[in-house]
């Protein structure tokens, strides 16, 4: 039998879901990210200084922790390991780079606001952390996650789930005032731990799990296969944290490690359900840790600390990828992906307090301002592609190391924007006509494939007015856009249709949603996504009669 705690914890489960419900329908009805509303219904009925209708804190927490766990393993499924390598050494390193410089940043601003050095570590600690369950979840609602401003959001959060662990060890030794003796050790064998987590999630999902999918019996059984992929996801988030690392980032890895199975798209419909409920409660729960009352009572200091920690988070994320030769609007775009506090910022918090590293005056502050930072998240992410764009016009820079001396005299009859499979598929379509092929892509891997293949190819943002006014649109006879973001496409179609009005234009779009709204913004042909991409693109050339093949 049930005890009546159950049923208690059951009921404040329901009211959260109920308000969550809610707000979150309120803030779809203005056109903002349910996400606010989560976090709004949070604020208001849990934690100190609420209507406490909501009193189970932890007991909920830790469900929904899961949430985000499934949040990573789906995305996990998304990226392969051979799309997490594409992420590219530039990405992850600088990653790595933001962790190290917002930490130093911020430890110096703590330490000229009169916080101890260590107090201030541990404040940069939390902070350098942004969230991945907002920051991905919003990327995949607005179909960015396959955008240059995703893939570099994406690649710098892997890196940041990384740096849990390691910052978890840091923060209690840096109260510890007896020495720090055991720290090598207790660092060595969680580095150890982790690499026998890898390699068992390998061996077991790619030599067992895998297997086991192809089986009739079970890949033939809806109910055995939603069964399945939730133990796999689940399975691997308890075995990371057992491990000692960060439970999300051991279910990414599982994700990851089934991304390349054919089974991948089928496993993340099957979890979706389940993801969006204990997701939601996390969010719910991420507003249960603040005190309203005390915020309304601080919010000047609420809302300048925050402002404070967004605007050094955006900038240090904007020089990092600008310094290699991003566009600025890509990069800056990439800064406010990435702005807001992170969800384990929190738990780093708890430490540091217990640590006596900082008092609770200064945790709900920080609290109180990562709230503010995830509430802001939503619009900042909605406003980067646009901004990105706009700026990448507006800036008179060389767009990734091209100049108008490279461009000058650059005459095609067939343009292909991106050469991943689906642009290789349309370049090699046009091999056997006489007409003039350029490619543009924006990474240096496929302007060098581009190369290889035969074809003049230049490093670009095709969606910059002035490098298409360079390469006299008014000549194109067809441009073929197979960049993988629906509003990098949009923005390139619309920038084509309005200085290249003859031509013909074809457009990969992923999600068949799309592909209406580029019909109506003046594509000629919308082909879809996935492994035949190249050859509808081509089928597609064909039937315009576009080119004469020989």
């Amino acid at each position: 039998m049930q005890s009546m705690d159950t049923w208690d914890l059951l009921l404040q489960i329901v009211l959260l879901l109920l308000a969550c419900f809610a707000a979150g329908g309120v803030m779809v009805m203005f056109r903002q990210s349910p996400l606010v509303g989560f976090l709004l219904a949070g604020l208001v009925l849990g934690g100190p200084g609420s209507f406490a209708v909501v009193k189970a804190e932890s007991e909920i927490e830790g469900l929904a922790e899961l949430g985000v766990a499934l949040l990573l393993f789906s995305l996990g499924l998304e990226f392969s390991l051979q799309r997490v390598l594409g992420l590219g050494i530039r990405a992850l390193m600088i990653g790595v780079l933001q962790v190290v410089v917002t930490m130093a940043v911020c430890t110096l601003i703590g330490c000229a606001l009169g916080l101890s050095p260590a107090g201030s570590i541990a404040c940069s600690a939390m902070i350098t952390l942004s969230s991945t369950a907002t920051a991905a979840g919003v990327l995949t609602d607005r179909s960015l996650l396959d955008s240059p401003i995703g893939r570099n959001s994406i690649a710098v959060l892997l890196v940041q789930d990384m740096a849990v662990v390691p910052l978890a060890v840091l923060i209690p030794l840096l109260g510890n005032t007896s020495g720090n003796s055991a720290m090598l050790p207790r660092i060595g064998g969680i580095l150890l731990a982790g690499v026998g987590v890898v390699i068992t999630l390998y061996l077991l999902l790619n030599l067992l799990a895998v297997r086991v999918m192809r089986t009739r019996s079970i890949g033939q059984n809806r109910e055995l296969m939603v069964l399945l992929s939730v133990i796999v996801g689940l399975g691997a988030t308890w075995a990371a944290h057992a491990a000692g690392l960060s439970p999300a980032l051991g279910a990414f890895i599982a994700g990851m490690y089934l991304g390349n199975s054919p089974f991948a798209f089928q496993i993340r419909a099957d979890v979706a359900s389940l993801r969006i409920v204990l997701l939601t409660l996390f969010f719910g729960t991420v507003g249960l840790l603040a005190d309203p009352l005390w915020m309304f009572q601080n919010i000047l200091t609420v809302l300048s600390l925050a402002t404070l920690i967004v605007a050094v988070k955006v900038t240090v994320v904007a020089v990092l990828f600008r310094i290699p030769g991003t566009p600025s609007g890509t990069s800056l775009a990439t800064g406010l992906c990435l702005g807001s506090v992170g969800e384990f910022a929190f738990v780093l918090g708890g430490q540091a307090v217990d640590a006596g590293l900082l008092t609770e005056t200064h945790f709900n502050a920080l609290v109180s301002a990562s709230i503010v930072s995830l509430l802001v998240t939503p619009t900042m992410i909605t406003i980067a592609p646009r901004l990105a764009a706009w700026l990448n016009g507006r800036v008179n820079e060389p767009l990734d190391g091209v100049s108008q001396k490279q461009l000058a005299g650059q005459q095609c009859d067939c343009l292909v924007i991106g050469f991943g499979p689906a642009g290789r598929g349309a370049a090699a379509a046009l091999t056997n006509s006489a007409e003039r092929v350029m490619v543009i892509d924006l990474g240096a891997d496929g302007v060098r494939n581009a190369h290889a293949a035969g074809f003049h190819a230049i490093q670009a943002d095709a969606s910059s007015g002035e490098l298409l006014q360079h390469l006299h649109p008014e000549k194109l006879r067809l441009v073929v856009i197979t960049v993988p973001g629906f509003h990098d496409s949009m923005s390139m179609l619309q920038q084509i249709r309005r200085m290249a009005p003859g031509a013909t234009v074809i457009v990969r779009s992923r999600y068949c949603l799309h592909q209406q709204e580029f019909l109506a913004a003046g594509a000629d042909v919308v082909a879809g996504d996935e492994s035949e991409v190249g050859r509808a693109l081509a089928e597609a050339i064909t039937k315009l009669r576009v080119i004469e093949t020989t």
